[in-house]
């Protein structure tokens, strides 16, 4: 029914340009992949789950290139929200060539003050969406014998987090599914991997004051925190790359982990 409800629908404006997904892209990461992806020509839809506006100021910049670009805000982890976005983007941009899975939230504190609640939408933002959206993908993924799945990922999904439980498990089970799912892809020649990001220099670690800042930054042998732009690089290869290489986590972190 959900192939049906995408994949049959007739398309408004067909292109011979590239398409691709990136989720929470209204700021970071998101961002910075969503206007790379565009600079090189592909057509790009974005999502976003509360950044409204901040979302439409990514879109009106990328058709400010000529580059045809969808806008959506909605929740990624509710499958409901999602089959309206693939209806959406099937008919304005046609069938997807790559995923970039990067909506997320954080939780910083203890574990035992950690609420059900929030265990739970951080669960549904962080890894619930990425089925949801691979989910949807697929269809016309696997019937083209094409397509690329970039999963944005942690190093504490890695090694773990003190005060970052509910997140690190989160990312742990994105790099498994990122496994798994290449495994299950592969003979459809559709290839799936991660990138587990250390320290990057976005919103999510603002919180941290001079002192702490200072303190992360000896410990990374870079002695730096990563930039948006070089995640958005790194994904951009990873859609252009090998078709032999899938089912990686790979971590862009300083050499910190």
């Amino acid at each position: 029914m959900l192939k049906k409800h995408i994949d049959e629908q007739p398309l408004k404006h067909p292109s011979k340009r590239p398409a691709v997904l990136i989720t929470g892209a209204s700021r970071g990461i998101g961002k910075a992949a969503a206007l790379r992806f565009a600079r090189e020509g592909w057509q790009v839809a974005v999502t976003c789950r509360t950044r409204t506006d901040e979302l439409l100021t990514v879109q009106k910049e990328i058709l400010s290139m000529g580059i045809p670009c969808l806008a959506f805000t909605g929740n990624m982890g509710d499958m409901d929200d999602c089959l309206r976005l693939f209806s959406q983007i099937h008919q304005e941009l046609g069938p997807l060539d790559a995923l970039v899975n990067n909506a997320g939230v954080s939780y910083l504190g203890l574990f035992q003050d950690m609420r059900i609640e929030e265990w739970n939408s951080l669960i549904q933002s962080d890894l619930t969406s990425v089925f949801c959206c691979c989910k949807l993908a697929l269809p016309s993924m696997i019937r083209r014998r094409r397509g690329k799945i970039i999963n944005i990922s942690s190093v504490w999904g890695i090694c773990g987090a003190s005060c970052e439980v509910a997140y690190s498990a989160a990312k742990g089970g994105v790099n498994a599914l990122t496994k798994a799912l290449a495994k299950e892809l592969a003979p459809s020649n559709i290839q799936v991997n991660a990138i587990a990001c250390g320290a990057i220099d976005t919103e999510m670690n603002a919180w941290m004051d001079e002192d702490e800042k200072n303190a992360l930054l000896e410990e990374i042998p870079a002695g730096r925190m990563g930039q948006p732009e070089e995640a958005a690089d790194l994904i951009m290869q990873l859609c252009s790359s090998s078709s032999y290489l899938t089912g990686q986590v790979i971590a862009l972190d300083g050499g910190w982990i």
